[in-house]
């Protein structure tokens, strides 16, 4: 076993133990609910069974399937539903809006709210056409086996065909609870809205508006609804297959759009005097309010994530106010130490960071993986985007690279260390045997991510470029600001 993992699992076992966590020994499997596992039917028994011989063994029992029961619509698991696509819709607008708004110039604020508010309508246009097939169609999908559908899904479903009133949406094919199939379409639109939406903060202040339009196009095609299939497509989906745990979209959402947006800053070049010209935050209140709606809607986020009102989604929002508290403070207390005062900026970006980390760990752990992501959440991405930014030289104007891939990959390991059942988790994947190789799993998830998300980024930000005539605003309009340059208004008048 690793030595950093041992050593881990070493200095948790008291903590476990004092909390009346699981017994070492208890390895069981996640729950249906969490992991979207079936349960297997029993083998029935025989009416007339014949004497057996008594020198022979009785011949081994041949596996059974996977119990399947009809759907039925299960109105408080609907209601839930409802209500959490509404929380994430919020987390993007006004949510990320403001919070990316107040972090920017007074130039700029007006065109920063535009581009979250222009996303969220450009990704609704776009996932009816074609994305939600793309990303959630399992038509051609096996269990098992590696085609084509493993990767993207057929286009089916391409303008909500075959998703009307009377159909359902099946979480677990063994239990009858289910949800209108246009509850759950909605629900998954809102992830992949505000996905796209994070890339922005890191080209902020320096990005043509046509050309944001159509580099979100590419990239969202190109990365985001592969990677939400690969991940969360059903059976047959090369990543969920292959044991990945990614709850609410550590991969999907935040690795994919951090290592997009450090891609495309690289390729987009700094902000016209980065590093000589102070470009502080215009109006913090803004970016604390924002903080605070994208931590309440989070609970829609992660708790919704179980497509039921269950109590993996009550556990998922647990975790999810443990981590995030415990984020924001470590966050806060680092900066401290560091640099003599704590600032609201810190205790509100640390809070981002443990919301972002705790996503794709929140329905496989429990109250003491929470607190331990929590401090990892808040001290990684805080010297990511403070020591590493200074260090390397890039331009991620509001550190979504720092605190979104950062926080992201943090999340992503460590819920392959906390899903044990021996540290409160729920249990590993059916691939996994040990935490060793559930982080393996993990790595793999997190490499595929950065590796296609990275070059779709690359590809896109070049492309979109050349149909605008460059990605670039000119100097002039950088001096003069983004809300007068491109949309001839300002967002304060003072």
């Amino acid at each position: 076993m690793n030595p950093l993992i041992q050593l881990v699992r070493v200095a948790l076992f008291a903590t476990a133990l004092a909390a009346g966590g699981a017994a070492l020994a208890d390895d069981q499997p996640a729950p249906a609910e969490a992991s979207g596992a079936t349960t297997e039917a029993a083998p029935a028994a025989s009416s007339t069974a014949a004497p057996a011989a008594p020198a022979e063994a009785a011949p081994a029992a041949a596996p059974a399937a996977p119990a399947t029961v009809k759907p039925e619509l299960n109105t408080g698991d609907t209601a839930w539903m409802l209500t959490s696509m509404a929380l994430v819709l919020m987390m993007t607008i006004p949510g990320l809006a403001l919070f990316y708004g107040g972090m920017v110039r007074t130039k700029n604020v007006l065109a920063t709210i535009m581009q979250c508010f222009a996303i969220t309508c450009l990704i609704t246009v776009l996932w009816t056409i074609y994305g939600y097939s793309v990303a959630f169609d399992n038509s051609g999908m096996t269990a098992g086996v590696v085609n084509h559908y493993s990767f993207v899904g057929s286009l089916y479903k391409a303008f909500m065909h075959h998703v009307d009133v009377a159909a359902l949406w099946q979480p677990n094919a063994s239990v009858p609870n289910a949800i209108p199939e246009t509850v759950f379409s909605m629900f998954q639109l809102t992830f992949a809205i505000i996905t796209p939406a994070l890339i922005v903060g890191s080209f902020a202040e320096r990005l043509k508006f046509s050309t944001l339009l159509i580099y979100i196009t590419i990239w969202w095609t190109l990365s985001y609804l592969p990677i939400a299939h690969m991940v969360w497509g059903g059976p047959g989906s090369f990543l969920g297959d292959r044991g990945q745990l990614d709850f609410a979209g550590g991969t999907v959402v935040h690795i994919n759009a951090g290592i997009a947006g450090l891609v495309g800053a690289l390729v987009l070049g700094k902000r016209k005097g980065y590093g000589t010209v102070a470009m502080p935050p215009h109006n913090l209140a803004y970016t604390v309010t924002g903080a605070s709606l994208l931590w309440v809607g989070w609970f829609g986020f992660n708790a919704g994530s179980a497509v039921a009102a269950n109590g993996t989604a009550g556990m998922a929002m647990a975790v999810t106010q443990i981590a995030t508290a415990t984020a924001a403070l470590a966050w806060m207390f680092a900066e401290w130490l560091m640099s003599g005062k704590p600032t609201t900026l810190g205790i509100a970006s640390g809070a981002v960071a443990g919301l972002v980390a705790i996503t794709p760990a929140s329905g496989f752990v429990g109250p003491v993986g929470a607190l331990w992501i929590g401090v990892a959440a808040g001290v990684i991405p805080y010297l990511a985007a403070t020591k590493l930014k200074h260090a390397l030289g890039y331009d991620d104007s509001l550190d979504a690279f720092g605190v979104h891939a950062v926080g992201g990959i943090v999340g992503a390991l460590l819920t392959g260390v906390f899903c044990a059942p021996s540290l409160g988790g729920t249990g590993f994947s059916a691939n996994a045997t040990s935490i060793g190789h559930q982080v393996w799993i993990q790595c793999g998830g997190v490499a595929i991510t950065l590796i296609v998300s990275g070059l779709a980024s690359f590809i896109a930000m070049t492309v979109a470029g050349l149909l605008t005539g460059g990605a670039r605003v000119t100097e002039e309009q950088e001096t003069e600001g983004l809300d007068l340059a491109l949309h001839n208004e300002k967002g304060l008048n003072l």
